[in-house]
């Protein structure tokens, strides 16, 4: 800046040259020097910094071997930190887990979208990589920017998907055997821990059911028992207290007695009045309370048993696609 004084324009002023004794003639043309002096803050002609290298707690993504390469600085130690991921099968989860694993002072770590909106963890690194995200470390947010690769021709996408085919069609004809011999190894061992659970229980449940049949079968005798008497007391009080013409109408209303209590019996229990029904109720009945009284939980019981079977009936359709004999032995289950 030209500081300008009075109304008079400012001239620059020539320093002036000494002449060559001697000689007489023109003056050669000097160097002109424009003199500028600048006024004002001093502090507002200073240069200020600047510089191209990204700053140090920037996450950046590079890709390097045809895998990403995410770069970034832990929080507690103040260092920079690269993470290869694998896009098919590395995940948001598997990444953040990794995160924390590398530096215990990240406390919480989420995945944003552009706009805000959080990122499942299950969702595919390669699928999180396609467009620019939001990482969030310990509360703070960083933007990241991925570079946009190039989009692949569809002979090469073909090529790719038939490579991905093959080598599944590869893993599982190499590897399938060996898993179902190690799911069936792992059935066998649930097998067992259930039978082991159930055999404390089985030896209860056998108890409680002695007791409840011979509970059962002595109310069976008991009403044989009743209408026994029942038979004779009509007998007696017919043929020697009084005659057929006095004990008839006595009869005829015993009968009908009968026949209500029949048809209550149906109307509460929705079932009709035959001897198995009225055993197998009162067998339960007296199963129920009892396993009250000894603290046998039916509930986790059955639960345990339907396990066994389900364990049992997937051992048997995995031996049957091994192609191994079952041996029937070891599947029936000792009641």
């Amino acid at each position: 800046m030209m500081l300008l004084r009075g109304s008079r324009s400012w001239r620059p002023r020539w320093p002036p040259t000494p002449s060559t004794p001697g000689r007489a003639g023109p003056r050669s043309p000097t160097p002109q020097v424009l003199c500028v002096r600048p006024c004002g803050n001093l502090k507002d002609y200073q240069s200020r910094p600047y510089s191209t290298v990204a700053p140090p707690d920037e996450i950046t993504v590079t890709y390097r071997h045809g895998l990403p390469l995410i770069t970034l600085t832990l929080p507690s130690r103040s260092e920079r930190c690269q993470f290869v991921v694998k896009p098919m099968l590395s995940t948001v989860g598997s990444f953040l887990q990794d995160l924390r694993n590398e530096d215990k002072g990240v406390r919480n770590a989420a995945i944003l979208t552009a706009d805000g909106s959080e990122i499942a963890t299950s969702t595919l690194m390669e699928i999180l990589l396609m467009n620019d995200f939001k990482l969030v470390i310990n509360n703070i947010t960083y933007d990241v920017q991925c570079p946009k690769k190039e989009k692949l021709s569809s002979e090469h996408t073909t090529e790719m998907e038939n490579m991905k085919s093959l080598v599944y069609r590869l893993f599982t004809a190499l590897h399938l055997e060996e898993f179902q011999k190690k799911r069936e190894q792992h059935l066998l061992e649930k097998i067992d821990h259930l039978k082991g659970q159930l055999q404390s229980l089985e030896q209860m449940k056998t108890g409680i059911e002695a007791h409840s049949e011979a509970k059962t079968s002595g109310l069976l005798w008991a009403g044989l028992a009743l209408l026994s008497v029942q038979g004779g007391a009509l007998a007696w009080l017919t043929w020697w207290v009084y005659s057929w013409d006095i004990m008839e109408p006595v009869t005829y209303f015993i009968t009908f007695a009968n026949s209500m209590v029949f048809f209550a019996y149906f109307l509460v229990t929705r079932q009709d009045y035959t001897y198995s029904a009225i055993k197998s109720r009162q067998f339960l009945h007296f199963f129920h309370k009892k396993s009250k009284q000894q603290h046998f939980d039916v509930v986790q019981y059955n639960k345990l048993k339907e396990d066994l079977a389900e364990a049992k009936a997937s051992l048997s359709q995995l031996r049957r696609s091994l192609c191994v004999p079952t041996q029937i032995e070891e599947l029936n289950e000792k009641n």
